[in-house]
Formats: structure tokens, sequence, C-alpha cells
């Protein structure tokens, strides 16, 4: 199990290994500077994707290809 510190520090990594470092600062200055609510974010992120289309990205999430909507 890792630690807080060890989570903060590989999800900064991998948000800039994803999107770049500047936009991977942009995103998280996002976060910092307005309300924001993660459960109410999660489940409306997926809310115009069916189960089909969400099960097939999960599956290309697994094999490792970029997903996108």
């Amino acid at each position: 199990m890792l630690t807080e510190t060890e989570i903060k520090i590989k999800g900064i990594q991998i948000l800039a290994q994803k999107m770049g470092k500047v936009d991977a600062e942009k995103f998280i200055s996002l976060l910092l500077c307005e309300p924001f609510d993660y459960t109410k974010w999660q489940k409306d992120l997926f809310d115009d994707m069916g189960v089909n289309k969400l099960s097939q990205l999960a599956v290309k999430d697994r094999k490792g290809k970029v997903n996108e909507r």
C-alpha cells in the first residue's frame, strides 16, 4: 500500500506523462481554484456514455491503448 505522499507523487508523474507538464499544472490549478466535488465529477464524467462504450474503453485501457471518447 502506498503512502499518501507516494500517491501524490505518482499521480503528478502520471499527469505530467500523459498531459505534459504545462497542462498537468493547469489541471491541478483548476482543481485547487474552484470548489470541486470529485464524487459528482466522476458520476457525471461518463453520463453520456452507454455501458457498452464504457466497457470498450476499459478493455482498450487494459491493453494500453489511448482512450478517446
